[in-house]
């Protein structure tokens, strides 16, 4: 096969990785038992809680590495399903503290609050009243602020990167060669 017929079935497989991760992630997010987690059992929390952040952090910077290395692989994709993944696990904190909430009663509600917080919207009809609730809000945006925030980057450069090595392939064409050429004579 020619590498023009290769690139798109690459991009497809990319999606697919991707498609699959996210779905895996939700599915996980729905049936994964959570109730061993929360107030009523603090130290396993907070261990599993702060040992998962720290493990996605070194995850996120390590592909983040890997896309400024140009490393092979897809280390883009990996770092969208490492911010998912992370969106979960503040998720599933929050349902577990449900109970420091107002508002939050379900896996919907966690996600939504997640959501709503990494956004910076806010709209205060979910609220942490808790004391550990507002640690975990706090620590979602430092988190964000730091390891999304530099993850979102790299992966908005990438992009940025593909679309203007696209656009100069596409300029050096032969066709397109001629015609830009021809219209420098006409002008």
């Amino acid at each position: 096969m020619s590498g023009g017929t290769d690139a798109p079935r690459v991009d497809r497989v990319g999606w697919l990785y991707g498609l699959g991760g996210a779905t895996a992630l939700l599915v996980g997010y729905f049936t994964v038992p959570l109730g061993v987690f929360g107030p009523h059992h603090p130290v396993p929390s907070w261990l599993t809680f702060a040992g998962a952040l720290t493990v996605l952090a070194g995850f996120l910077l390590r592909e983040i590495r890997r896309e400024y290395l140009a490393l092979p692989g897809r280390p883009a994709m990996a770092i969208l399903l490492l911010s998912a993944l992370t969106l979960v696990v503040f998720a599933s904190t929050y349902y577990a503290l449900a109970d420091e909430f107002t508002g939050l009663s379900t896996r919907i509600d966690a996600l939504y609050f997640t959501v709503v917080t990494l956004a910076t919207v806010g709209f205060g009809d979910v609220t942490p009243s808790g004391q550990a609730a507002r640690v975990v809000v706090m620590l979602q945006i430092l988190y964000t602020l730091v390891f999304l925030t530099a993850g979102a980057t790299t992966v908005s450069r990438r992009l940025h990167e593909r679309m203007a090595e696209r656009a100069t392939s596409r300029a050096e064409e032969p066709g397109r060669r001629r015609r830009r050429h021809h219209r420098n004579e006409e002008s």
